[in-house]
Order: structure tokens, then sequence, then C-alpha cells
């Protein structure tokens, strides 16, 4: 099968995935195969290829947010059914038994795996999961809409919702790529008032049109006074400019699975009761519950699609942020 691997990491600017023909897999007891039809693009993606996060089971098909048809199961797997279309997200698998999968918080597995980083991903055409990660979509999306949802929306919704924002509140979005722009969607419909903070012309335009009451650089203008704040660039100073705009009591959530060193900054930036958080991958649950709502606000993510030939040039966009919402590859019809 035609497959991208990364084998030596390197900068994104050198073309890090190389063009495989690789075997079609098989999957195992308790697997599906899919026939893989739209892949996500992630930043995770770009830290892998550049080896932020260095490999673990030597050279992988990255891709976390993958929309496939099941073309084959494996032993003991009933559901879901040959035919069906579902989506996989970061989450490849846990433990099950650890107390962190017991309490409900499978994401701090110590065992987990991860899509596109210890097990191949969806950069080809064809890609196994474990069945019982599979989600179920929601009806009508096609495969390039969908594929967003399984991981700038699900890791979104995670991060506000550990947040604790509750309706009506103000919520800030620091940076504004595929996550933000599916969470100031969800944000509205819950009635928040949403700030984005961003470096782009364009997409300051782009919050506004969906609804932001104010799009600007966050050094900018008077303190915003959110109620809750998550910053989605892997940039360390960040951290305290944000809180300069969270009011007493707020939670400030950073989503990032790599980040750079965050500078010091005064006490008076965290003191009253503010609180700083790291967002650490998804659960089902999350996926399970980001998904239903994301039919019932009719959350839509904006997509640029690339041919599979070009998943280097993807690449190399969405780490330069050239992009206004989310990258997918086209794999198949």
């Amino acid at each position: 099968m035609r497959a991208w691997l990364v084998e030596s990491p390197r900068p994104v600017a050198e073309d890090p995935l190389v063009r495989s023909e690789l075997p079609t897999p098989v999957p195992g007891p308790g697997e599906v195969r899919l026939r893989v039809l739209a892949c996500g693009v992630c930043h995770t993606d770009v830290h892998v290829a550049e080896g932020d996060l260095p490999l673990r089971a030597g050279p992988v098909v990255p891709g976390h947010q993958i929309v496939g048809e099941v073309e084959a199961r494996g032993p003991g797997v009933s559901r879901p059914r040959p035919g069906e279309v579902v989506g996989v997200t970061w989450l490849g698998g846990t433990c099950g038994v650890c107390d962190h999968c017991d309490e409900g918080r499978e994401n701090l597995c110590a065992d987990a795996t991860f899509t596109g980083w210890d097990r191949h991903g969806g950069y080809a055409e064809w890609a196994v999961a474990r069945a019982d990660v599979t989600a179920s979509l929601p009806s009508g999306l096609p495969p390039r809409e969908a594929a967003p949802l399984l991981c700038a929306g699900v890791i979104g919704y995670r991060s506000v919702r550990l947040t604790g924002l509750r309706p009506g509140q103000r919520l800030g979005l620091v940076g504004f790529g595929a996550s933000a722009h599916l969470v100031l969607q969800m944000a509205r419909h819950w009635g928040c008032e949403v700030t984005v903070f961003t470096r782009g012309e364009h997409h300051r335009r782009q919050a506004l049109a969906l609804g932001a009451v104010r799009a600007e650089g966050i050094e900018d203008g008077d303190p915003a006074e959110c109620h809750a704040i998550v910053t989605f660039a892997p940039a360390g100073e960040l951290v305290p400019a944000s809180l300069r705009h969270l009011r007493r009591g707020g939670t400030l959530a950073i989503n990032a699975v790599h980040l750079t060193d965050i500078p010091s900054f005064p006490y008076e930036r965290i003191f009253g009761e503010r609180a700083v958080r790291s967002v650490s991958h998804v659960t089902r649950a999350d996926a399970r519950e980001f998904l239903e709502l994301a039919a019932v606000a009719s959350i839509r993510a904006e997509v640029r699609t690339y041919a599979f030939e070009h998943a280097n040039e993807a690449l190399r966009d969405v780490k330069a942020a050239a992009i206004a919402g989310q990258a997918v590859l086209e794999v198949a019809g």
C-alpha cells in the first residue's frame, strides 16, 4: 500500500515524510482494518516529523485524525461492522486496568498508545486500529469535514471542559488555527463571549465573522477579564502574556503536546487564585461527547484539502500557520 513514513525526523522544510510501499496491514484480535478516506494534518504530526516527539517504535506512519471505512475485522470484533465509516483519534489504546483508566482518565494511562506515534496512522491507504477506540461520526459529513473533528475538535472540547467554563461566561482563545475555530463555534453555541488573540489579520477577520467579540494581539488593548483561556500555540512565552487577560479565579488551559519553556513572570500574574493547567491527550468519552455536540450545534470545520502526494506540503503549511482552519489529506474517494 502507499504510505508516508517518518524514518529520520528533520525540519519540515526538508521534507521529512518518505513515500513508501508497505504491506497491507492485517487486523489482529480486537482490531479493524480501515480503508482510509481522509486524514487530518495536525501540528502534532509536525512534532513527530521534526522529532519534538521522538520516535518510540521505529519508523512510523503519522496521522491521527482518520476517517475510514471498515474493510476487515480481527478475531473478537462485532462492532463496528464492515462498510461502516468511523473515526480514529490520537488515543490508540490504553491498558484499561490502571487507576487512571478506572477513574475515567485513560488519557493519563502510563501504557497508553497513540495513533501516528506509537502505531501507524492515517497517512496511508489502509490503517489498523483497535475497534474499541473507533468513534461514530455525525451523519452526512464528508470525510474531509469529519476528520478535523477527531483531534482539533475533541482536544479543543477537552481543553475548554478542563477550564470549568460555564455557558454565558467569557472565553479567551490564544491562536486561531484548526482547533480554535471549532472551539469558537462551540462556545458561541453556549452563549459565551469569545475574545481571540492572534497576530494574523486574516485570522482576526475570520474570528469576528464566526462571532468573536474581539480579535487582537495578546499585548493589545485592555485586559479582557476572561473566565477561562485556552492557548493553542506551542510557545511558552504566551502563558504569562495570556494571564494578563485572565480574571481572578479563572483557569488557563495549555493545549499543547509539546511546549517551549515558559519564562518567569511576576507572581501578580497568577495571584487571585488563577490556575494554569496542561491538557494531556483525550479520552474516548471526550470524543463521544464532542461528536454528539458537533451534530447538535452544527459545528463545521473550514478545511483545505491536499492530494495524498502533497503530504509534505501540508506539513509545511500547518507549521507556518498558513491555513485558515484545518489541513486534510484526501487519501481515497
